[in-house]
């Protein structure tokens, strides 16, 4: 309790578990009041007053002066510190190459001089990086606010170590994602805390250590936990690269907002979550990926009832198109069975759904690239993203309210699905359907060919 909550202390907390066979993931104390923790004796009340329910902790990514309401959450000036992490995601049984992944990022923070403030956790299905926060100097953070610095720091290193990392991805087969998921309200798993489904717990791994690293350091009969590794820190360590990171990238995060950054830079293969994504270019943080999951996953709901399956239906339908676009034949939309190339039929068992074809994996949830998508994939990948905006529960009513416009033979249809319900929103979800700036009588040909200003969309036009 002790360690967990001196991690936990001024960072916003959440809490996440199931209840009655629902995913749980808790973010307030109350209306417009966010989870803290200032002492043990606070994590304990919350421990037990969700006893049986939660089982996964987490911290956000920066730490705050004060924790009061909502809108010390919006106020930049209340970000006193940013811990810059980097997400590492493999299946458990490929734990190896995450190990291999954070040694390419090990590398490369210590070839710019960040050697003793770095510390890693094991996440449960991957390992996370972490520069403690106070690598930056208070002169520093007084120049360049936190969680800019924070930032254009992880997005460097992922720059620099891109084409290892591209190749560890390779690889792997397409099992290894690392990226930029640094946001304003983004969490990370407290040390400590156990996994969501495994029995694993996060334990913290001190980079001289790293190469001992086995995956029976994260069970619990057999824990290794090192918790001085992320109380060690050398004031200043980080501020060169910090300060050459922000040069070279001219970051201009909207902390307040969110809404439109430097795209991150992902690293991964058909099948685990992201298409490949260049460097360089804007677009909005709520993209098309996180657009088509959602309204996928609302389309399952509402002609099925099954909300875990809709989750997992709206994920893999995701990254299957997100795959096509990129290695399709000319990125062009096809109603084609979601098959691989190459990828080998026998021991694999496909469904059709919705008039498409769909692998199905050992545990009944919609399979990738040799991976389930799970529920708690798509709440890590797809909801996480939308609750940096408002509420999920929100969000999933108005994408539900949404698709139920639709005739049911529209929405069992994947063309005119495409067609009618994704395309007209796919690039202004947010302004159209979350924040309700569409026309009652519904969306004109106007809409549908992109709107006023926005040009038409031609038949050459790629999709995804």
């Amino acid at each position: 309790m002790a360690e967990m909550s001196e991690w936990l202390r001024g960072r916003w907390v959440a809490l996440a578990g199931r209840r009655g066979g629902e995913h749980v993931f808790i973010r307030h104390r109350g209306p417009g009041r966010p989870l803290r923790v200032n002492g043990p004796d606070d994590l304990r009340k919350l421990i037990t007053r969700y006893k049986g329910v939660v089982r996964t902790v987490y911290g956000s990514v920066n730490i705050y002066e004060r924790l009061e309401r909502d809108s010390d959450l919006d106020d930049p000036g209340n970000i006193v510190a940013t811990t810059p992490s980097w997400d590492i995601d493999v299946v458990l049984s490929e734990w190896r190459y995450a190990v291999e992944a954070a040694r390419t990022i090990l590398g490369a923070l210590e070839s710019h001089g960040v050697r003793r403030s770095v510390y890693l956790v094991w996440s449960g299905e991957g390992i996370h990086v972490h520069v403690n926060e106070n690598a930056f100097s208070e002169e520093l953070r007084q120049r360049i606010h936190p969680f800019n610095a924070a930032y254009a720091v992880v997005e460097y290193v992922l720059l620099e170590t891109r084409p290892r990392l591209v190749e560890l991805s390779r690889k792997s087969k397409g099992v290894l994602k690392v990226e930029n998921i640094m946001d304003v309200k983004r969490v990370f798993t407290a040390p400590l805390s156990l996994h969501r489904e495994h029995d694993l717990v996060a334990v913290v791994i001190p980079p001289e250590r790293l190469d001992e690293f086995d995956i029976s350091w994260a069970r619990p009969e057999t824990m290794r936990h090192h918790p001085y590794a992320w109380r060690r820190h050398l004031p200043g360590e980080a501020d060169g690269l910090a300060e050459e990171a922000v040069k070279k990238l001219g970051l201009r995060y909207k902390l307040w907002r969110g809404l439109r950054a430097k795209k991150s830079v992902v690293v991964a293969e058909p099948g685990t979550g992201q298409a490949p994504r260049e460097v360089g270019e804007e677009k909005p943080r709520i993209g098309r990926f996180e657009t088509m999951a959602l309204l996928q996953a609302a389309r399952y709901y509402v002609l099925t009832g099954d909300l875990d399956r809709a989750k997992s239906f709206g994920l893999n339908r995701a990254i299957f198109y997100a795959w096509a676009k990129y290695y399709g034949p000319s990125g062009r939309y096809a109603r084609v069975a979601a098959r691989r190339p190459g990828e080998s039929v026998s021991g694999k068992r496909f469904v059709k759904v919705f008039g498409e074809e769909v692998p199905v994996g050992p545990s009944g949830y919609f399979e990738m690239g040799g991976r389930e998508q799970r529920p708690e994939d798509f709440d890590r990948q797809v909801r996480s993203r939308f609750e940096a905006l408002m509420p999920w529960e929100q969000v999933w009513r108005k994408a539900v309210e949404y698709v139920s416009r639709f005739p049911r033979s529209v929405l069992r249809d994947p063309q005119r699905f495409y067609e009618e319900v994704y395309l007209p929103v796919r690039d202004n979800f947010v302004e159209k359907v979350l924040l309700g700036r569409h026309e009652r009588r519904g969306f004109s040909l106007l809409d549908f060919l992109g709107g006023k200003g926005s040009g038409k969309t031609g038949r050459g036009e790629k999709r995804g």
